[in-house]
């Protein structure tokens, strides 16, 4: 569910651009009319958007963007701007250049995006980088991390909602034996993860709490001294409990010393258009404060309108 606000009443394509071209001009750009357009055009308002105005100035949206904005508010905006195989496609590549073994950034994007946006993400990822995403995923993180990375950023689930429960139960009891044991990054357990449809991977997760009486993302955080454990439970959440993650990184990254503000950025940018407002309500059952107004209170400026504008203020 989206929480991005659309007039019923729009101006047409030309006349945003011609609005968006006035907006760096002068002495100081106006902010303020940059995000009343981008924050409230649908991706492929902004798509045309960004046609548009190459065709009509000669210039690149993105390429003005980046001169005219700064900090924060730039990277929400151009995010924002971008088509979402292609934010992807930026957001993995950051990740893989920045990777550390507490990044999750590439297992959220792997296991949270249908299967042939994935594919686009990694299209998008080889025209614009020239090399492709395994590559780099492949040369930048390391042993058991690899193991499991380069299959899930490679992957092509099943998208349907058909389940083996047979299946379900026999890999429940697989997945029981490899975390007693302390096997994590098992052959099998990489199979499961990478490789089930998402359905198949919740009736699995359902079958190990009937059977052993524990929640197996739950039992992936006994291990507090194996640092592939924390990556290994964001893949299963991400499949199966996209939007309980999300909240949890918007959590932290709000409530944390210091706002993080990449991560508040990548989920805004990311699930605005998607399922933030399933996030919010989340955010709020769980924080009993509205996103909104936790926003508000860790950010400022432009950075914090611009959030707010595509988080929007009603969280019932």
């Amino acid at each position: 569910m989206s929480t991005l606000t659309v007039p019923p009443q729009i101006p047409s394509v030309a006349e945003d651009c011609e609005q968006l071209h006035k907006a760096f001009a002068g002495w100081g750009t106006n902010e303020h009319l940059i995000i009343s357009i981008l924050a409230h055009r649908n991706a492929g308002q902004r798509k045309a958007i960004r046609h548009t105005y190459a065709e009509t100035y000669g210039q690149d949206l993105l390429k003005d963007l980046d001169k005219e904005l700064s900090s924060h508010f730039e990277k929400l905006v151009l995010l924002w701007t971008l088509e979402s195989c292609e934010r992807d496609a930026v957001l993995t590549y950051e990740a893989t250049k920045k990777w550390t073994k507490s990044n999750q950034v590439l297992v959220e994007i792997a296991c949270t995006r249908p299967p042939k946006e994935l594919i686009l993400a990694r299209e998008a990822y080889h025209a614009r980088y020239k090399k492709s995403l395994e590559e780099d995923v492949a040369y930048h993180t390391t042993e058991e991390f690899r193991k499991l990375l380069l299959p899930l950023v490679s992957s092509y689930r099943y998208e349907g909602d058909e389940v083996d429960l047979h299946l379900a139960k026999s890999e429940a009891k697989i997945l029981h034996e490899k975390i007693k044991g302390k096997h994590y990054c098992d052959d099998d357990v990489i199979r499961i993860v990478a490789t089930r449809s998402k359905a198949q991977v919740n009736a699995t997760l359902n079958q190990y709490k009937d059977e052993f009486g524990n929640d197996l993302i739950k039992d992936l955080e006994h291990d507090d001294d194996n640092e592939f454990l924390p990556i290994l439970k964001a893949a299963f959440e991400c499949l199966v409990y996209p939007e309980n993650y999300f909240e949890k990184v918007l959590r932290e990254a709000i409530n944390k010393r210091g706002t993080d503000e990449d991560a508040l950025t990548r989920i805004v940018a990311t699930r605005a258009e998607v399922d933030l407002k399933i996030i919010k309500g989340l955010y709020h059952k769980r924080n009993s404060v509205p996103l909104h107004r936790a926003i508000v209170k860790d950010t400022h400026g432009d950075y914090e309108k611009m959030v707010v504008a595509l988080v929007g203020e009603d969280d019932s």
